[in-house]
């Protein structure tokens, strides 16, 4: 009597060779159920997201929106099992439009023997327009249950007839506790401890910057690399993996801390300080974009027209870091910090806008005065629409002086520039417009 042949994903599997092969420690760990998945309780917790959907036993398309080694995959996958839907997976990097329709074909022929199919797309940003509409019909229609992933941000990169067809799930970088705990169940798995002490565990979990793939690998790493009783400390941690701690975490307080040293600093003209602040955090790994952003943020601020070209600089320094990449690009954020750090400061530009929001909300939909309405129609302009509008060009000193307020609404001052850089000569041009409108009568 012949034995049945073992069952398994392929014949490799199936022949029982799996069983000895090597496996990466993050594939023999990977979760086989939702509650083993760590670090997204805010979307698989008792009063999560997708606990809610799993609940209704209904499922519907979905975004997978957040850094790498966060589980979007894992939990693609399980939600398949747990919705006993057909799992295909492609990837948006290898696959063209060939590739769907062999895949939204396949779908169709599972749909009609009464068989749903998940269809999780890795990458789905990389996706042209043309490709990311042909999802549409097929979502619509029930044909496949759309599970995108994607490390960057699905309003900027993906179709707005997508997203208004998905949902968007936020996946979080691994905290410390969680990737505690994926390091816990590998010295489980394995049967030994991890040779470290406990500052450079400390270190390990810092340099998988929240990925828990990452943080296993580096695991990985470490048993390899360890002799008989042998214990790392941080620093021969670094030695062994080659690769430094962050100097902060990226995420918590630290990271704050340096950036609001970075930015007081420049508020405060004191461009050496601002130096060693923004060294501080490039030599911590801080992703120089962001550092680009918050300086673009420091020239609108706290320098805004006192000196418009700080905002110039602002962008120019990201657009050398794009164009020149590191570690040429990162003397182009030093100058852009060191020209925002000595120009004049003044947040005149942001109370004033602050102060305009304030009263735009607590004023109510004013209408404009009609003088500057436009008459487009007979009726209009029998009602008055643009009577009385003086076009300032043909006006002497091209100021008219009227009023462009609401007529229930009494002349504002929401921008005083203080005497100091360009702003000086703003203050000069805007008190002798003033002068001009009393003339005039203009209030």
């Amino acid at each position: 009597m012949t034995s049945r042949p073992k069952s398994g994903p392929n014949l490799f599997a199936a022949a029982g060779l799996d069983k000895d092969a090597p496996r990466p420690l993050a594939d023999k760990l990977r979760p086989a159920k939702l509650d083993e998945v760590v670090g997204q309780d805010h979307l698989l917790g008792p009063d999560g997201a997708l606990t809610r959907m799993l609940a209704t036993r209904s499922l519907g398309s979905l975004i997978f929106w957040g850094p790498p080694g966060t589980g979007k995959t894992t939990v693609a996958r399980l939600l398949a099992d747990a919705t006993e839907l057909q799992f295909e997976q492609i990837s948006a990097v290898f696959s063209g439009v060939a590739d769907l329709k062999k895949v939204f074909d396949a779908a169709r022929l599972r749909r009609e023997s009464g068989k749903g199919t998940l269809l999780f797309v890795d990458e789905v940003h990389r996706f042209n327009r043309a490709q990311q509409d042909s999802f549409l019909p097929v979502m619509e229609d029930g044909t496949i249950v759309l599970v995108g992933a994607t490390t960057e941000n699905p309003s900027f990169e993906l179709n707005a007839a997508l997203l208004s067809r998905a949902r968007v799930l936020v996946f979080r970088s691994l905290d410390a506790a969680a990737i505690e705990k994926l390091l816990t169940r590998a010295e489980e798995l394995e049967g030994k401890k991890l040779p470290l002490d406990q500052g450079a565990r400390s270190a390990l979990a810092n340099m998988a910057d929240g990925d828990g793939r990452a943080s296993l690998t580096l695991a990985e790493e470490v048993w390899r690399a360890a002799r008989p009783g042998e214990i790392f400390d941080q620093a021969k941690l670094q030695d062994i993996v080659q690769r430094r701690a962050p100097i902060y975490d990226k995420a918590q307080d630290g990271h704050y801390n340096l950036i609001s040293a970075l930015h007081k600093s420049v508020r405060g003209s004191d461009p050496d300080a601002a130096l060693y602040y923004l060294a501080r955090m490039l030599d911590a790994g801080e992703p120089p974009l962001y550092i680009c952003r918050r300086v673009v943020r420091m020239a609108i601020e706290d320098i805004g027209l006192a000196d418009p070209q700080a905002l110039v600089i602002a962008n120019a320094a990201k657009e050398a870091y794009d164009f020149l990449g590191s570690p040429e690009g990162e003397l182009a954020i030093a100058q852009a910090v060191l020209y925002v750090a000595t120009a004049p400061k003044s947040n005149a530009g942001y109370a004033a806008y602050g102060a305009a929001k304030q009263v735009a909300k607590s004023a109510g939909s004013l209408v404009p005065p009609k003088h500057i309405l436009n008459a487009p129609t007979n009726l209009m302009k029998s009602e008055g629409y643009g009577r009385g509008y003086s076009y300032d060009h043909d006006t002497e000193d091209a100021f008219s002086g009227q009023n462009y307020f609401p007529d229930a609404l009494p002349r504002q001052q929401f921008y005083n520039p203080p005497e100091r850089g360009f702003e000086r000569e703003i203050r000069k041009r805007l008190d002798y417009w003033a002068k001009l409108r009393k003339e005039k009568g203009g209030e």
